[in-house]
């Protein structure tokens, strides 16, 4: 029997030990929480995750990065209930209290970061066993000193810099990208073989640890018609062909190169292909997007803890109105537990 986990990923039951049986009784480690930059919405979305957490987790079960003075100042500003005093709160975030919603600072992003790279240091010691991030501003986080890309680069360099890959995932649809946050011009640029292969590689592994244990990789190419034999480019020939060819070589069940505009139909609802290698960011995320942003969680996949985020950003906009959906985060969450909790 399966049981089935957010996003379609099923896990299938392990044989047991009696010791496992014993550890299983127990609660298991807690989920790390990151509040995310305290000008955007996260902190707003945190707050509503915690006063209705997903069902099977108690606020015991959950430890939160941040600043628990800022917290407490935006659950009264937006009539919400305070973390309660079953929550754990890791204060590792400086906030003023005059820091100004919606705008970009330099002590907005020093805060979001460090509550991010707190939990990672603490999901490599085990201390919890998933972490599932609020949205950061990239742009506030290298006004502080910080210049990564995003929370997947932070991420993998705070597990020893290991090769990771962003993988975007709704019950319906799951797509990982070989490049992640770079312009255009330079993804396409750095696209080769081996850059190829590994993320059919950590894909394949990640999925197999997930529950699906024979996965079946569809690649989609970077050309209009997937190059049309070359008539219009021949990258599919000469970088993502080999890659397809090494992976089966390897017993992965690989294939493609798969026209870009019509793979991820049949990849929908995971009748055909369980997940769709896309060669650039826009490519992969906009089909899983146009689904419903709501639904959408992003994994990073080739780290040894599970981390998952919803699939939206800071959302400035709104920031100081209050009435953030956080059905997405609440979706990461659900999915972080699924994904990292013991099967008995």
């Amino acid at each position: 029997m399966t049981t089935s986990t957010p996003a379609g990923i099923t896990r299938e039951p392990a044989a047991r030990s009696s010791a496992d049986a014993r550890a299983d009784r127990a609660d298991p480690a807690p989920i790390g929480l990151t509040m995310g930059d305290p000008a955007g919405i996260g902190p707003e979305l945190l707050l509503r995750a915690l006063a209705r957490p997903p069902q099977g987790l108690e606020p015991r079960n959950l430890v939160v990065y941040g600043s628990a003075t800022w917290l407490r100042l935006q659950a009264a500003r937006l009539d919400l209930p305070p973390p309660g005093k079953d929550v754990r709160i890791i204060d590792c975030a400086s906030v003023p209290d005059d820091l100004s919603l919606g705008k970009v600072s330099a002590a907005a992003g020093e805060a979001a970061y460090q509550a991010v790279h707190r939990a990672a240091q603490d999901a490599m010691k085990g201390t919890v066993r998933a972490v599932v991030t609020a949205p950061l501003h990239k742009a506030a986080m290298h006004l502080a000193g910080h210049h990564y890309p995003g929370h997947t680069e932070i991420l993998a360099a705070a597990a020893g810099d290991v090769p990771v890959r962003m993988m975007l995932a709704n019950p319906e649809l799951r797509t990982v990208l070989v490049s992640i946050h770079l312009p255009l011009r330079r993804a396409i640029e750095t696209l080769s073989e081996a850059g190829i292969l590994q993320t059919i590689q950590l894909t394949q592994a990640f999925l197999q640890r997930s529950g699906v244990p024979s996965p079946r990789i569809a690649v989609a190419g970077l050309n209009p018609h997937a190059g049309e034999d070359g008539l219009l480019g021949s990258d599919e020939q000469t970088i993502i062909g080999p890659a397809i060819a090494a992976a089966r070589r390897a017993g992965i069940d690989a294939t493609g190169p798969w026209p870009p505009d019509t793979v991820f139909m049949r990849a929908r609802g995971f009748v055909h292909h369980d997940v769709v290698i896309a060669m650039y960011h826009d490519q992969g995320l906009i089909p899983v997007k146009y689904l419903g942003v709501e639904h959408g969680v992003n994994v990073t996949v080739g780290l040894p803890f599970v981390r998952t985020s919803p699939d939206h950003g800071t959302a400035f906009d709104i920031a100081a109105r209050g009435g953030a959906d956080p059905s997405s985060f609440i979706t990461a969450l659900t999915m972080a537990d699924g994904m990292s909790r013991p099967i008995s």
